[in-house]
């Protein structure tokens, strides 16, 4: 291979700090202490009528795949605003982290739709332990998803810089990664509430 073909030295690094890492995964044990304690808790109830199992049913499993899709997407568009930032295709990148926010709002927005269409129909946080856990863990994640589309505006803010200095590769990446983290956190916990049975 010829000098010219090799590789930049820092193709192969961990994308963003070392500390936001240690948050990514400290922030991954949380939920995972989290999806410990509910499932301890769905075992330890007995099968009846208005136990974990009964109050699943009542989710809407149709809004939860469609969220599921959505933020699925959503990485996706990040994936490729972080490609075109490398490559100094500062429109598309816009685009794609335009499309990325986009798909946050719909997120968003089916989740107040379940929120309000669970809690009319008498499933609010006090109806049961299932829902209270709902609840909470939807809620902690809704506001991941919040702090993700104020950290997306900030990658927003960079697309256009025809030069990244590293700090700001960082943050940039550091970002994309915390978002990327959303989208796991809701895998686990739409096959955790939606699912499980």
């Amino acid at each position: 291979m010829s000098a010219g073909a090799a590789a930049p030295p820092d193709s192969r690094r961990i994308p963003g700090e070392s500390g936001t890492w240690v948050f990514l995964f400290g922030d991954m044990l949380v939920f995972g202490a989290f999806f410990v304690t509910f499932l301890v808790e769905r075992a330890a109830t007995p099968e009846a009528p208005g136990t974990f199992d009964a109050a699943r049913t009542t989710l809407h499993l149709g809004v939860g795949v469609l969220n599921t899709l959505v933020l699925l997407t959503s990485s996706l568009f990040v994936v490729l605003a972080l490609g075109a930032m490398r490559t100094g295709a500062g429109q598309i990148a816009t685009r794609a982290v335009a499309a990325a926010m986009v798909c946050g709002a719909v997120f968003i927005a089916l989740k107040v739709f379940e929120y309000v269409s669970l809690a009319t129909a008498g499933h609010g946080p006090g109806a049961n332990h299932f829902y209270l856990y709902y609840f909470v863990l939807t809620g902690l994640h809704l506001f991941h998803v919040t702090v993700g589309m104020a950290a997306l505006a900030f990658v927003m803010t960079q697309t256009s810089r025809a030069d990244l200095s590293p700090t700001r590769t960082a943050l940039v990446e550091g970002a994309a990664c915390f978002w990327h983290l959303v989208d796991l956190l809701w895998i686990f916990l739409f096959a955790l509430l939606y699912l499980v049975s």
